[in-house]
């Protein structure tokens, strides 16, 4: 956009560009409607940026450029390469992203379902990985499967005995010189699923659901935290459950050891926070794990499984993948869902998350429906 002035003669105007601020000066022919430029000065300006360029150039063979513009250029420049990377990591879709790589961490109950497939996960995006378990066969087997020592090792760990807790943290630490991650993943449902009133509450299963749920999540974290707070930084996740949000679907030992679990965490985020070490929960909606089918087998007042035929085998099968299921579109939550999700808390893209419980259930805990009666 243009404006005109009226100059000192009454055959020239001074042209202002508005637009872009600069000021183009031309004379205007009233006899030929013409513009007639000003060659005398044009005439100079190829010699003016030959001669800027040439200092140019000899300033930069001389090092003579001033340091703040060399800083602004190199910071330009690693931006670029960082906000490239970036987008290509996001845009990608894919799982094996590395954005754990160069981490060190622990996961209890590694051996079998959650914990097998984060371990998994884990080591697919960079980690290097100790899988704690009590099921030896299967931690040493989950193990070797994930490539060897360097990347994954085994080691017995009974998260009811601190003393076997704190020798997981101690080992990651020994071999690998550090600890950034803590997934205290451990947990068993407890006596029997079959619904059975709160008169008739075991409490001797009651304490070992809490001893394992609970106690051994709280002494995750202590330990966890001895290797990573003096660092300054750390993630410490902790398995809960939709039980835990929303009573009523699991037995209660189970359910109120869940709903201890985020209490835990969120009370651990709040001191660790300003020490640099993120807590956080995740809660699983019904998972087909082999935990999560003894219970739907005991549900359904079916035998333990192995004694069971090909159709009870399917009924379960249907329970978890159309009743339980609350997404449509064929998606049915499987372990590696859980995992990719601890993934996701335990990289530096969730570097401000703290005292969150992230629910991986379909929507299963937003609403209960309205038991409407029908015409």
């Amino acid at each position: 956009m243009a404006a005109t002035r009226r100059s000192s003669t009454p055959t020239e105007y001074v042209l202002l560009d508005v637009d872009c601020s600069t000021r183009r000066s031309h004379a205007l022919s009233p006899q030929h409607n013409s513009v007639v430029d000003y060659h005398s000065t044009i005439k100079i300006f190829p010699a003016l940026l030959h001669l800027a360029w040439v200092s140019l150039v000899w300033c930069c063979r001389t090092k003579m450029m001033f340091p703040a513009m060399r800083a602004v250029l190199s910071a330009a420049r690693s931006g670029a390469a960082r906000r490239a990377g970036s987008s290509s990591r996001f845009l990608s879709g894919s799982s094996d992203s590395r954005r754990l790589a160069g981490k060190v961490a622990v996961i209890t109950g590694a051996a079998s379902g959650i914990g097998k497939a984060t371990a998994a996960e884990f080591v697919r995006n960079g980690a290097r990985v100790v899988l704690a378990d009590v099921q030896d066969e299967l931690g040493r087997a989950a193990a070797a499967d994930l490539g060897g020592t360097d990347t994954a090792c085994y080691t017995r760990c009974d998260v009811t005995d601190e003393a076997q807790v704190a020798a997981a943290v101690d080992l990651a630490v020994a071999r690998h010189g550090r600890l950034d991650v803590m997934f205290n993943n451990a947990g068993i449902t407890g006596g029997s699923y079959a619904a059975a009133p709160i008169e008739s509450l075991d409490m001797a299963d009651f304490d070992r659901v809490m001893a394992v749920n609970l106690r051994g999540v709280a002494a995750g974290i202590k330990h966890a935290a001895r290797a990573m707070a003096p660092r300054g930084q750390g993630c410490i996740l902790c398995t809960s459950s939709t039980a835990g949000a929303l009573a009523g679907s699991a037995p209660h030992a189970y359910s109120v050891s869940k709903t201890a679990v985020v209490g835990m965490v969120r009370s651990a985020a709040a001191e660790l926070a300003a020490r640099g070490v993120r807590v956080n929960a995740i809660s699983p909606y019904a998972i087909a794990t082999s935990m999560g089918a003894r219970a739907v087998r005991e549900m359904l007042g079916l035998p333990p499984r192995g004694a069971g035929d090909e159709e009870e085998e399917e009924l379960v099968r249907r329970v978890f993948e159309e009743d339980f299921n609350e997404m449509g579109g064929g998606v049915v939550l499987r372990a590696e869902d859980v995992a990719r999700a601890a993934v996701f808390l335990a990289s530096d893209d969730a570097r401000y998350i703290t005292g969150h419980n992230l629910m991986v259930d379909g929507g299963f805990s937003v609403a209960k429906p309205l038991n409407v009666p029908a015409n």
